[in-house]
């Protein structure tokens, strides 16, 4: 579902994409407090974003890495197709530790988590609609160390070796999701997942699909339990 408004002439235009309405609503009002920016429209899933973006134009996407049909870093390859020139900046719950360089990669200017404070999102907002990059200072230093001094194996999570689809895969079974569920949201074949299912038992050193639910439930429930 999507919803348009008509922005004032002159303000930096924003579209937020986030399936929690108190959310989407907060958001909006921090932003259409600041003179120079606006809200002009919202969308609670990845379709009704598809649909409506084309159409309204906006300078800049807020997006979510979890919604409801799809994933938000699906949505910002998507976007990024249809109009290179939109900035793409993601609020998201979940640790930018594991999200924050695919959000980047996929085409992102940055990633801000929902838990810090509203100056910091409007300092992202800014600092990404002048060309910059914003990441939290945490996150820049894990960045430019492995720069530097290269990948640290032995302390990174290895969750960090399964691409973006494998991690939408395992994110989605820790949720408590069957294969044919799975296979529904992503607009995938049952057979498809399966071979995701099995990369991803490779990938962490899992050996069966029952270890393999038990890892995924335990990091749902510890990225939930992280943002409390």
């Amino acid at each position: 579902m999507a919803t348009a408004k008509t922005p004032p002439k002159g303000k930096h235009r924003i579209f937020i994409v986030d399936d929690h309405p108190i959310f989407r609503q907060g958001l909006a009002q921090l932003i259409n407090q600041e003179s120079d920016l606006c809200v002009c429209g919202e969308a609670d899933d990845y379709q009704g974003a598809l649909r409506a973006v084309p159409e309204l134009n906006p300078d800049m996407v807020i997006v979510d890495i979890t919604l409801k049909d799809m994933s938000g870093i699906d949505l910002i390859k998507e976007v990024r197709k249809l109009n290179r020139g939109i900035i793409m900046l993601v609020i998201s719950m979940h640790d930018e530790s594991l999200y924050a360089e695919r959000a980047l990669r996929a085409g992102a200017r940055g990633y801000v988590m929902k838990q810090e404070a509203s100056e910091s999102i409007v300092q992202a907002i800014r600092q990404v609609r002048i060309g910059g990059i914003y990441v939290s200072p945490r996150m820049t230093e894990q960045m430019l160390s492995r720069f530097v001094e290269g990948p640290l194996d032995a302390v990174e999570s290895p969750l960090k070796a399964l691409t973006d689809r494998e991690m939408e895969v395992f994110h989605l079974i820790g949720e408590g999701l069957g294969i044919s569920e799975i296979g529904l949201r992503l607009h995938l074949s049952v057979k498809t997942i399966g071979t995701y299912r099995e990369r991803i038992k490779e990938k962490l050193n899992l050996r069966n699909s029952t270890e393999l639910l038990r890892h995924a439930f335990n990091w749902v429930e510890n990225e939930r339990e992280a943002k409390q």
